[in-house]
């Protein structure tokens, strides 16, 4: 089987039933990876499978931290051999290590996960993830990040952690527009 068709396949048996919501913001991820696929080459199979799975750590069954993004990604190293740098996207996407921090995880999930140091594939996650909404439709960075304030406290984790990472996940959707622009020269 392929990459995309397995990675489909796990995230709708963990998440189309328990979350449809999820399962549809996650659809709608890998619908703007796969718009990318113009300034990947090689990568965009890569990256549209992380797309697809990088919400997986929401599924009910899946929940050990209350962290989606570390324990999506154990899942994916621990039960589905899935491809290590699959895994480390997983992990680290849309500024994961500063809501680990506010977790008090960052240790753990630097330790266990390193980041790519392929900036431009992490930025793209970044993008896919940052301009789509919860229900799968493309949206703004702006408008995506007042949206997720509307849904947590501005003092809760989530909150600060979005606060925190705003500037940075603005920046990642800007190097990627500006990308995409430069290649339809």
């Amino acid at each position: 089987m392929d990459l995309t068709a397995w990675a489909r396949d796990l995230a709708n048996s963990l998440l189309a039933e328990p979350l449809p919501r999820r399962w549809a913001h996650s659809q709608g991820v890998a619908e703007r990876a796969q718009s990318l696929a113009s300034i990947l080459g090689d990568d965009a199979e890569l990256l549209w499978a992380a797309a697809m799975l990088h919400d997986i750590g929401y599924a009910p069954s899946l929940v050990m931290t209350g962290f989606h993004p570390l324990d999506g990604a154990r899942y994916l190293r621990d039960s589905s051999a899935a491809d290590e740098r699959l895994v480390r996207l997983v992990a680290n996407h849309s500024c994961a290590l500063l809501e680990a921090e506010e977790r008090g995880l960052r240790e753990e999930l630097e330790a266990e996960f390193p980041i790519l140091d392929n900036a431009g594939l992490v930025d793209a996650l970044s993008y896919c993830d940052m301009t789509t909404t919860p229900d799968g439709t493309p949206t703004t960075v702006d408008a995506r990040l007042a949206e997720i304030l509307t849904r947590y406290d501005r003092d809760s984790i989530v909150g600060r952690f979005i606060r925190r990472a705003g500037e940075d996940l603005g920046a990642a959707v800007a190097r990627v527009e500006n990308r995409l622009h430069l290649a339809e020269r």
